[in-house]
């Protein structure tokens, strides 16, 4: 029920079918990978980047946001390269730490 001060209302369509398609596909395109060391192993996003362009072999187009927490990161990168990374990368060191690199 409308309050009374709300005289005329025009009726707004959206077109759900193209939104959801949208989002779903946003959502294929990239995933998030965990890494297993943060800031107080002093590893730092340049750190991550780096191990990822080098011995993950991505380019810097398919390096997303990286979030860095005190104790472990999330990298974001193309859902069709995360196995092939993560294999790479699993149980490499980082800044003199074993770090592990699961999909989540």
């Amino acid at each position: 029920k409308l309050p009374d001060f709300i005289t005329a209302l025009k009726p707004e369509t959206v077109d759900v079918l193209s939104y959801q398609g949208k989002e779903k596909e946003d959502q294929t395109l990239w995933t998030t990978l965990f890494i297993s060391g943060g800031r107080k192993d002093k590893i730092s996003k340049g750190d991550i980047a780096g191990l990822f362009f080098k011995q993950g072999k991505l380019k810097p187009n398919e390096l997303g946001t990286i979030e860095l927490k005190s104790d472990c990161a999330f990298v974001a990168v193309p859902a069709n390269k995360a196995r092939l990374v993560t294999q790479k990368l699993n149980n490499t060191k980082l800044k003199k730490k074993k770090v592990r690199v699961q999909e989540l």
